[in-house]
């Protein structure tokens, strides 16, 4: 495979003015615009462009989209001049394998990454076996991927960014703090405080560490309080009292006392009403 894309790479590679490209396609990156980018225009600026892109002819005359590449192209944009392209007449089944398969062999997606260009893979209406060849899973590493970017909002991840080396296990661990915690709110607020070039895995790790500490407050504030327990003047239990933060539940037990428990639930509205018409008398909240 090296040997015939060495040859392709030599008949066929052109000088293209970088405006004739179109960014098309989906993402297989989260981030473009990032220093990373400004980098590699360096690198271009010193040293060339080592490596082409990929393109195939447009619709429209004289002009081409990207199938692999995006970054270089956006570097070469940065430094101006041509970019080296090679051009192949492709399908989208085929342009979409060959995206996956060269971003596979230069510099592994992360998980998130991967996710995300599944979950936009399977929303533009490509068959499952096509999504499998473009990145080299198999059906059940896809459907591993998708389960847990289908919990994460894409604003959370966005401001995350791709975390090499954070996998499923730990994504999947965030995902399960929503239920506690406020996730794109506590990411807000955290990567607020630290370095626009911090590390994405770091971020990760501050975003999980604060939404983790948030949901173990929550889940104390919200613990419930023991039951108490109501008793008559000779002490004997007539129910329990409990309250959650969320809700107050008096429970009578029919086997301990079958003939009261069966008076309140034939008086328990009457009773209610009562209860809280004598709250709003003595709270004002009636007036």
């Amino acid at each position: 495979m090296r040997d015939s894309l060495r040859e392709i790479t030599a008949n066929s590679i052109r000088d293209i003015d970088p405006d004739r490209i179109d960014m098309d396609g989906l993402r297989d990156r989260l981030a473009l615009e990032d220093h990373s980018i400004d980098e590699l225009a360096e690198s271009i600026r010193k040293h060339g462009q080592q490596v082409p892109i990929m393109v195939r002819p447009s619709d429209k005359p004289e002009r081409y989209r990207v199938v692999y590449g995006r970054r270089r192209l956006a570097a070469i944009r940065k430094v101006g001049g041509t970019v080296k392209a090679i051009v192949r007449t492709l399908d989208d089944d085929a342009s979409l394998i060959a995206q996956g398969q060269e971003n596979n062999l230069r510099l592994d997606p992360s998980f998130i990454e991967k996710s995300l260009f599944i979950k936009e893979m399977q929303e533009a209406g490509y068959k499952p076996g096509v999504i499998q060849d473009a990145l080299g899973l198999t059906r059940q590493g896809v459907s591993n991927h998708r389960v847990v970017i289908d919990q994460l909002p894409y604003e959370l991840i966005r401001l995350i960014g791709p975390a090499h080396g954070i996998g499923r296990r730990q994504w999947g661990d965030l995902a399960a703090l929503s239920e506690k915690a406020p996730l794109v709110d506590v990411a807000r607020e955290i990567l607020s405080r630290v370095k626009d070039d911090t590390p994405s895995p770091e971020k990760f790790q501050a975003v999980f560490d604060a939404a983790s500490s948030k949901a173990r407050g929550a889940v104390k504030r919200t613990a419930p309080a023991q039951p108490t327990v109501v008793r008559d003047a000779s002490g004997a239990p007539l129910a329990t009292l409990a309250s959650d933060g969320r809700s107050v539940a008096i429970k009578i037990t029919r086997k301990s006392n079958p003939e009261f428990s069966q008076w309140v639930e034939e008086h328990a509205e009457a009773m209610l009403r009562q209860v809280f018409a004598q709250w709003q008398d003595e709270s004002g909240s009636g007036s």
